[in-house]
């Protein structure tokens, strides 16, 4: 299995959040298997013609996601579905935590929630 990688220099998308929704679909979808050892930044980077720095920072948000995890000088994988959802679980943890730091009550924080959600996905 090989990583194939798309970038569109005349999209209005950016190359690095191309980068990053490919392998995040690819990895969601399992044509990227758990375990999958993603190539170095630098080898990423010659393959598709990007800098370094434009892998870097889709390898970074990926790994914020829970996409994928850094095993130091081992390398980069593709990550477990359970290390997504204890990176979400994380994530609305500290929601709760702020919303609760703010005052707000059970209601008010679920109404932000689904403005988020209505905002980021369109509806």
């Amino acid at each position: 299995m090989t990583l194939e990688i798309t970038i569109d220099a005349r999209s209005a998308v950016p190359p690095y959040e191309q980068l990053r929704a490919q392998i995040a679909d690819e990895a969601r979808s399992g044509r990227l298997p758990v375990g999958y050892k993603l190539p170095t930044v630098r080898g990423l980077a010659e393959r598709s013609g990007l800098a370094a720095n434009t892998v870097a920072k889709a390898y970074r948000a990926l790994e914020a996601d829970g996409v994928i995890e850094t095993r130091g000088r081992h390398g980069t994988y593709v990550a477990a579905a359970d290390a997504r959802a204890r990176e979400v679980a994380a994530a609305a943890t500290a929601y709760v935590d702020r919303a609760r730091r703010l005052g707000l009550d059970r209601d008010a924080s679920r109404a932000a929630v689904e403005e988020a959600l209505r905002a980021a996905y369109g509806e």
